[in-house]
């Protein structure tokens, strides 16, 4: 089907379409930069995360890319990059806040993909970089193409990764001899070794077959009771940073209110009588205008 744009969604850098019933995609566009993370892109990524996750017509997201590669990393000619190497004449103390002001950003503009409360599938083709990596290390299912790419590079340019390369792509990968290998070494890894290592699920043909086989999975999952994937989404990322019994004390106070839902009824009713079911959307936290202009965060200024 022809996706179209999804109203109260204008951006620069990305473009948020409408794919299927309750399944947005997510589309980083600037193929001429390579999809390079300049600040609108960090400023975008941010504001889309964070209002979707209380716009009750979403409840999954592809995360795709125009253009011949997923994402070359960070834009290393953006004014805020470059500013943030050439203040040689800067207070260090303010320097550091500025480092850290700036860098707490770009964190949050990844977190915000993990904590928005939807199913984010990642479809990475062609070459992921650096960043592009640690951006898909934060969705939550993964799919490439065969002929993807992907590297860790940020200490080839003198940094260690700190938006993801060093956090989440440890607790997806489960191997420390291997990560600090690709981190330390920088060197490429293929589709096929990123699925055998576990970082990816699933390995497509071409970008169409990947774009379709996420949008059929993206329709299955949205399918399903909102209320039940919001709460696997949530126990899943609380599990990855505590103990069992941390998790299962922090599961059972949540479903003690959970699971007061209607959905439990209606899903049963559908699977004993073999009907797809028909769940009401989550609430909108507060009356949201969609079809008013969005207002954009200002740039990051530095």
């Amino acid at each position: 089907m022809s996706s179209q744009p999804v109203s109260g969604y204008s951006y620069t850098t990305l473009l948020i379409l409408s794919a299927a019933e309750h399944v947005y995609e997510c589309r980083l566009n600037r193929p001429d930069k390579k999809n390079a993370l300049n600040e609108a892109v960090w400023d975008e990524m941010r504001d889309f995360f964070t209002r979707v996750a209380v716009d009750s017509r979403c409840r999954v997201i592809m995360l795709t890319a125009a253009g011949s590669m997923f994402c070359s990393g960070l834009d290393i000619m953006a004014p805020a990059t470059r500013h943030l190497a050439e203040q040689s004449d800067t207070d260090l103390a303010h320097k550091a806040l500025i480092v850290r002001q700036t860098g707490k950003l770009w964190q949050d503009s990844f977190t915000v993909i993990e904590k928005c409360g939807k199913t984010v599938i990642g479809c990475s083709h062609g070459l992921s970089v650096g960043a592009g990596v640690e951006m898909v290390s934060a969705a939550d299912i993964r799919f490439c193409t065969a002929d993807a790419k992907f590297r860790l590079g940020q200490v080839d340019i003198g940094i260690p990764p700190d938006v993801g390369g060093c956090q989440r792509f440890p607790k997806l990968v489960g191997n420390q001899s291997l990560v600090r290998e690709l981190i330390l070494s920088c060197r490429n890894f293929s589709a096929q070794e990123a699925l055998s290592f576990g970082f990816l699920s699933r390995v497509c043909e071409t970008k169409e077959a990947m774009y379709e086989e996420a949008l059929v999975l993206a329709k299955t999952i949205a399918g399903k009771s909102p209320v039940a994937t919001l709460g696997a989404k949530t126990f899943l990322n609380y599990s990855r940073d505590h103990s069992v019994d941390e998790s299962l004390e922090y599961a059972i106070t949540w479903n003690q209110c959970m699971l007061q839902t209607r959905d439990m009824p209606t899903a049963a009713m559908a699977l004993m009588s073999k009907q797809p079911a028909v769940f009401p959307d989550l609430p909108v936290a507060l009356e949201t205008n969609w079809d008013a202009a969005i207002v954009h965060r200002p740039a990051s200024k530095l």
